[in-house]
């Protein structure tokens, strides 16, 4: 037997399992590692978060990135060139966690690599597209080959290939991870995009729900970026200043992806600076003042979301569990809150994974299926197929 292939049945046989779960989002603000030890599979699963740590990436890396991100006309060689470049880098950062940690890299059994998504192509959004598409990039055969550690990435493939859009993902790990019998949950990711994962109190994976809600954190942060110089409004310093615009709020739910039937995904392909100069060029708000303008966007964060999960989850009571950059947003969470008067919030730490942390761990809960799991059966819904995701990259 090829000695990877009899490293791989070791792994998947073991009683649990040490490994690494790694998120970089739209947000581009850096890498989640989280080092998890996780027992079991399927709905058996149990995790302890050994160790998290996210780093920051430089203003030169991050750059590189941005000169490829989310547009359709691009270098093509640059981002051939990136592909190796993101899954070196993240290799090098994933061995300076492990020394922090002063864990030695063979006692980690694999590596779960989400990669960099630099473009989401749902087909609603390219009517004349053959198929959903969705590309990230940071090859695992570079990371594995940085760390020598067997990497598994490029989860969001099989996704796609069995009728979904690539996203979101986090369903799967949120259910096994998260359900509890007896209690309806609604677990709100507000990252880059708004998406989350509502858990039903019966416990049945097929009434279980996931979908996008628009942006949280990306349109905000973009124009943050271009009005200030600044990577985000820091405790909505400057969007607590601000009253929202009206007439610009209604422009910038104008359109047709709202109406779209759920479950469905995006990105920043739509929700970019054209996207709100469009807006304020409809509502005659191009004069809005730069803390107008910021209330405004997260204002249109808070209603998007709350209007989707209304319109899911109706008049059900259920909890929610808040996750992602926009859980650090008071405004938005203020806003989400009022927009959502009967329901109770509380932080995701509450479940015992810090929010920071939970994105890069689903993904070893991921990687872990893949190698000793199985399916869950999440019914005959489309968009959220049963699949095990993960493509498998050797060390050697």
């Amino acid at each position: 037997m090829n000695k990877n292939i009899a490293a791989l049945q070791r792994i998947a046989s073991k009683k649990s399992r040490l490994l690494i779960g790694l998120m970089s989002g739209t947000s581009l603000d850096g890498l989640d590692v989280a080092l998890c030890r996780i027992h079991g599979s399927g709905q058996n699963t149990r995790i302890s978060l050994e160790g998290f740590q996210t780093w920051s990436y430089t203003s030169k890396f991050k750059n590189s990135i941005l000169e490829i991100f989310a547009k359709p006309v691009i270098d093509f060689q640059r981002l051939t060139e990136l592909n190796a470049v993101i899954g070196r880098t993240h290799g090098q950062l994933v061995l300076k966690s492990l020394r922090q940690w002063k864990v030695n890299p063979r006692q980690v059994d694999a590596i779960a690599s989400h990669g960099q998504t630099v473009f989401h192509a749902p087909r609603f959004l390219y009517p004349q597209a053959q198929c959903n598409a969705t590309l990230q990039i940071g090859d695992g055969d570079h990371l594995a080959v940085e760390t020598g550690i067997i990497t598994i990435s490029d989860f969001r493939q099989k996704h796609v290939a069995k009728g979904g859009e690539g996203a979101p993902l986090a369903v799967y790990g949120d259910y096994l991870l998260f359900s509890k019998q007896g209690e309806n949950r609604l677990l709100l990711n507000a990252g880059g995009i708004g998406n989350f994962t509502y858990l039903p109190a019966s416990g049945s994976a097929a009434e279980v729900f996931v979908t996008d809600t628009g942006p949280a954190n990306t349109l905000l942060d973009q124009a943050v970026r271009k009005y200030t110089g600044q990577a985000f409004d820091k405790n909505s310093r400057l969007a607590k200043t601000g009253t929202y615009n009206r007439a610009l709020l209604e422009a910038l739910k104008g359109h047709p992806f709202f109406k779209q039937k759920l479950p469905k995904t995006i990105g920043p392909e739509l929700f970019n600076l054209d996207y709100l100069a469009a807006a304020q060029r409809n509502s005659n708000t191009e004069n809005c003042s730069v803390p107008d303008l910021l209330a405004t966007l997260t204002r249109f964060s808070a209603v998007t979301m709350a209007d989707t999960i209304k319109g899911v989850i109706g008049k059900k009571k259920f909890d929610l569990y808040v996750s992602g950059g926009g859980a650090h947003n008071p405004l938005m969470m203020q806003w989400l809150e009022a927009l959502l008067p009967t329901v109770t919030f509380y932080k995701m730490d509450t479940l015992g994974i810090p929010g920071d942390a939970k994105e890069a761990v689903l993904f070893a809960v991921l990687a872990n299926e893949a190698l000793a799991g199985g399916l869950t059966n999440f019914g005959k819904r489309s968009k959220i197929p049963s699949v095990s995701m993960g493509k498998i990259s050797f060390a050697s």
